[in-house]
């Protein structure tokens, strides 16, 4: 079994080098690089972009420190980046569910769990604005090439681009998630 490698003290430090000589400096590039990468990964749905956002920086450190020269850093992390969002399409954790067929309650057991479940999702759909309401409800519906077609016809009705609309349905969905699990503490 193949070995995972792991960020080291020297590849850190080598990468910090190739942001900027000056330690301050190059502390400061490498924040702004994560943050540059933590959104790349957003704007594509990612389900985990600063962990996703790590990885890249990892993997371009061990290239660096491999003695691989790089010369356009921000555009050699942006290769990775779009390398590892690509890997992670192939994965399992990539495969989303439809909010119609999210059945977490009964993998948990009980049928009063999935009722309670089911209470809180419709609680927080009601407390969201009506326009978002119908972004997500709409978003999420259908299967296969109906889907493809009605997030299309949304994005045109909204005068948004397709990627917009999936960056906004995917935080509408995460603050409903949010708002689902505090429903759920409550109760």
């Amino acid at each position: 079994m193949k070995k995972e490698w792991t960020l080291t003290g020297d590849a850190l430090a080598k990468l910090l080098a190739a942001l900027d000589v000056d330690p301050g400096r190059a502390g400061e590039k490498y924040e702004a690089l994560r943050c540059l990468l933590v959104k790349f990964f957003r704007w594509r749905g990612a389900s985990f972009p600063e962990e996703q956002a790590d990885k890249t920086i990892d993997r371009v450190a061990r290239r660096i420190d491999e003695g691989e020269e790089v010369h356009d850093l921000t555009g050699y992390c942006y290769g990775a980046a779009r390398l590892v969002f690509l890997e992670t399409l192939k994965g399992p954790e990539s495969r989303r569910e439809s909010l119609d067929g999210v059945e977490p309650a009964a993998a948990a057991g009980g049928r009063e769990e999935e009722e309670s479940r089911q209470s809180c999702l419709d609680e927080c759909l009601r407390s969201l604005p009506a326009e978002h309401r119908e972004i997500i409800l709409q978003y999420y519906r259908d299967e296969r090439r109906a889907k493809i077609d009605r997030r299309k016809a949304l994005a045109e009705r909204l005068g948004i681009p397709s990627s917009a609309l999936r960056s906004r349905a995917q935080r509408l969905r995460d603050r409903l998630g949010e708002c689902v699990d505090r429903c759920l503490k409550k109760i």
